[in-house]
């Protein structure tokens, strides 16, 4: 097939000179280039590229001082804080893979991803690590640093940020560490076509979530595919350092939507998530971006650092937005300074897209992607003029998108729905230690997505369903047949099936149809609270009906689509 570059920005390469380098180097070229402009802003602390640098090299050191060496997994258990960006750069300078674990996963959760991913280390932090104490000898961790959000404050604010540093017996302290070890990173080879940067887990039908394997070129490739995909220049090697280059006479201040060490960014996506990583630490430190960084969304917070920081670019899901849109009071801030906002991890409602539009005079890219693309794949052209409401845009550089029939897997002309397939040098390398399930997806160099949508005339996508069924929860992917599992262990269910129900604050929201076993006294109450205290608070089942028999097919399968109808 041939790509189609009917809605392709004008004057933007349609391909780039991605540098072969590890995704650290970064952080060390930024560093290198501006190591005085602010990093990270979190609640009292302060970071420089420079310093983040600093500190980045000597939790390197310690790691390389534990034993922690080339292709170790260090799981990072944290909120958005600077300590997660500081362990998540040391970790990748020792040559070890990074495994993201979320701070909502239940216990069981947690077992499973560190067992399935091999990890050595954890770090965790001291608000939630005791949650999780008990399953650690059920791992093969071998070590357990934990850090708190209070050392980020000195004792002047203190009195502001009333939180205290709780004890973590048994576990080491990554202030300790810090400032124990020189910032002397190992000295580590890294081939970047080969060694895995990330081992990111993403659940899938069968109830267990997989590892997706992505080296430190589809990190880098996907980072500098959306950081160019709004700056709109080439990327050359200069004096050893990758470097912007613009078409003559193009301004890139006042003629892209996004400049170099020029932006501020409010950061609120988990880091822990793909959008979060790559969208979110590694565009932004390779953009010299600076990032006011928030552990938790609060639409009022969120919409106050806003004005205060002079924030140009936004970003998030569109469980962000929503509330953000609804604040009393929205209407009156000025918003004028903000540049891009992006949306991503679901689809845009339609009538909060036009709020936005309305509210912000740059520009409101959506984009799609999945981790096993690294981050993304697609993204609207960064110009308000060209957004196609209702669509994710356009396949980004050096990736093409096709839609085929679910059927006999023919390529679908513009306007048939079928499933979406990916290809480019972001798309991951397989599922960990799942070569069953890669072949399943990656099929002659195409990532079928289980994505349902369809591509018009210009080459703009859009996503119209979801073959795996998945519910999407404020931007988390939360999987039905993992619920049904849990609710098939109670011993009074027959036969379950969960659904999403659609609900604007939130997405969508899992809905559970039971069928009881015959007498059974156990109610919807009960069966809820059996169910929701076995998995993450994202994933909770917020509703339950009780039917005589669930609909199958002459086959056996159960007919969701009934159950849609039903609610």
């Amino acid at each position: 097939m041939v790509k189609n570059f009917n809605a392709w920005p004008d004057e933007w390469p349609r391909s780039l000179n991605y540098p072969e380098q590890p995704v650290f180097a970064f952080l060390d070229q930024t560093a290198e280039r501006v190591p005085d402009r602010l990093a990270l802003i979190f609640g009292g602390m302060e970071l420089t590229f420079g310093e983040l640098k600093n500190l980045s090299d000597r939790f390197a050191a310690a790691l390389a001082s534990m034993g922690i060496q080339k292709g170790n997994k260090v799981a990072i258990h944290l909120p958005n804080c600077p300590q997660f960006a500081i362990a998540y750069y040391g970790a990748l300078k020792t040559g070890a893979v990074f495994t993201p674990l979320s701070p909502l996963l239940a216990p069981k959760e947690i077992v499973y991803q560190l067992n399935d991913s091999q990890a050595k280390m954890l770090i965790s932090l001291d608000l939630v690590y005791p949650g999780i104490v008990e399953i650690i000898p059920d791992t093969g961790v071998e070590h357990v640093i934990t850090t708190s959000i209070a050392d980020c404050y000195n004792s002047v604010i203190l009195p502001l940020k009333p939180l205290e540093k709780i004890p973590v017996p048994d576990t080491i302290d990554m202030a300790d560490l810090l400032k124990s070890n020189e910032p002397e990173a190992p000295n580590v080879e890294i081939d970047v076509f080969n060694d895995l940067a990330h081992l990111a887990y993403t659940g899938g039908t069968t109830g267990l979530s997989k590892g997706v394997m992505l080296t430190h070129h589809n990190v880098v490739v996907n980072t500098c595919q959306y950081a160019h995909w709004f700056s709109g220049a080439q990327l050359e090697i200069q004096e050893g350092l990758p470097t912007p280059v613009f078409p003559p006479g193009v301004d890139p201040v006042k003629d892209r939507p996004s400049a170099t060490d020029r932006e501020t960014a409010l950061v609120v996506v988990p880091w822990f998530h793909a959008m979060g990583t790559v969208g979110y630490l590694n565009n932004m430190v390779y953009s010299g971006i600076t990032m006011v960084v928030f552990p938790r969304f609060d639409p009022q917070e969120y919409l106050t650092g806003i004005q205060k920081y002079k924030a140009t670019v936004l970003g998030g899901a569109p469980q962000l937005f929503i509330p953000l849109v609804n604040l009393p009071g929205f209407e009156d801030c000025d918003l004028s300074e903000v540049k891009i906002v992006s949306s991503g991890a679901a689809p845009l409602a339609l009538p909060v897209l036009d709020k936005m539009l309305n509210a912000f005079s740059g520009t409101v890219c959506e984009a799609y992607g999945m981790t096993e693309c690294t981050m993304g794949a697609t993204a609207n052209p960064p110009d308000r003029k060209d957004i196609r409401q209702g669509s994710v845009g356009v396949p980004v550089y050096d990736t093409e998108c096709k839609v085929v029939d679910l059927l006999t897997g023919e390529d679908l002309p513009p306007g048939e729905k079928g499933e979406i397939c990916i290809k480019g040098p972001q798309v991951m390398q397989g599922y960990w230690n799942k070569p069953e399930e890669t072949d399943l997806v990656l099929k002659d160099g195409w990532l079928y997505s289980g994505d349902i949508g369809n591509m018009d005339d210009d080459g703009y996508f859009y996503i119209t369903d979801r073959k795996k069924d998945m519910i999407i929860y404020k931007g988390y992917n939360v999987y039905p047949r993992e619920l049904e599992e849990v609710l098939f262990t109670h011993p009074d269910v027959v036969q379950c099936a969960v659904v999403g129900r659609l609900k604007m604050e939130v997405g969508e929201e899992p809905v559970a149809f039971v069928q009881l076993m015959a007498g059974a006294k156990t109610d919807a109450e009960q069966l809820m609270g059996f169910t929701n205290s076995q998995v993450a608070a994202y994933k909770k089942i917020r509703e339950i009906r009780f039917l005589d028999t669930i609909p199958v097919s002459g086959a056996g399968k159960v007919l969701k689509r009934e159950l849609r109808e039903l609610l």
